[in-house]
């Protein structure tokens, strides 16, 4: 009798400390998951956009989820990789399908980040967000004198002229740079093209704003760039209201935040650190403003 009362309480006592772990979660998340009804999901896209899996893995989540009615992209972001910039733009598209998407522009939203936000049926931003830089970049370095400087000689064995395009080990001859701007000519229409298309602009429109300037929200606004002026929470109740939501919508964002107590038991190094600083250096072509870095 004794070990079966024991064993009762040692179960309440497990369910208790269970039920206690997803509320201490919960809370210290801040994401309620006990909630039901319609919603506006917020998706956060921030900083330098070197890949897009997590983005990929949001927009998946917010499609299976029937409670949103409708999304809002958050962009602070002065863009990134070519090629994860135009995925998260490409699986945005997809969605507008099923949900109406409108693009929110905080302190800045642009080249990358733009072309992003390029995949709403509407666009905010602040008077002073900083948005545009309609173009592509690649840099690269050379260590060629530094390498004759030192007396260093370094051996490259390759399959063809081209293979060691970008090599810090040599600089770059006429050749070279005329196939790399090939590239980014190809890169840069593709951009011009989803700003085309998702603006309504026409090919001058075009010509006379993907000149890589950035323009404050108030210029862009004037140059058919964005829809209005106005605040995350302008482009939440509108989302709210082409999703067919009455009165003030739930808001659940996205990507999902990890608790802190999660992040503390898993802490690492800030790769921020790592990576924001060698970015130019690394092969690859971006959508990125270049005063940013």
């Amino acid at each position: 009798m004794r070990g079966f009362f024991l064993a009762i309480v040692l179960i309440f006592l497990f369910i208790f400390i269970f039920l206690a772990g997803i509320g201490s979660g919960l809370l210290l998340s801040g994401e309620s998951s006990f909630s039901s009804g319609d919603k506006v999901a917020v998706l956060r896209v921030e900083d330098v956009i070197l890949d897009s899996q997590i983005y990929l893995e949001s927009i998946e989540s917010i499609t299976e989820d029937d409670d949103i009615k409708a999304l809002v992209v958050r962009i602070d972001s002065p863009g990134g990789a070519v090629g994860p910039s135009q995925e998260i733009f490409s699986e945005l598209k997809q969605l507008g399908n099923e949900l109406p998407i409108v693009a929110s522009i905080g302190g800045v939203g642009a080249s990358g980040g733009y072309y992003i936000a390029c995949a709403a049926e509407k666009i905010y931003a602040n008077p002073g967000a900083i948005t545009g830089s309609i173009g592509v970049i690649a840099q690269f370095a050379s260590y060629e004198k530094l390498l004759d400087w030192a007396k260093i000689d370094v051996e490259v064995i390759k399959s063809g002229k081209y293979k060691d395009v970008g090599s810090a080990f040599r600089e770059m001859n006429n050749e070279d740079k005329q196939y790399i701007q090939q590239l980014i000519d190809n890169v840069y229409d593709q951009f011009k093209a989803a700003v085309a298309s998702s603006r309504d602009l026409d090919p001058k429109q075009i010509d006379r704003v993907a000149d890589g300037k950035i323009y404050t929200g108030e210029q862009a606004l004037n140059l058919k760039l964005i829809d209005e002026l106005g605040t995350i929470n302008d482009a939440v109740i509108t989302a709210g209201e082409l999703g067919g939501i009455e009165g003030k919508p739930e808001v659940v964002n996205f990507p999902k935040k990890r608790s802190k107590l999660f992040d503390l038991l898993n802490s690492k190094i800030d790769t921020n650190i790592l990576t924001s600083v060698p970015i130019k250096s690394r092969f690859g072509l971006f959508y990125l403003v270049d005063i940013i870095n």
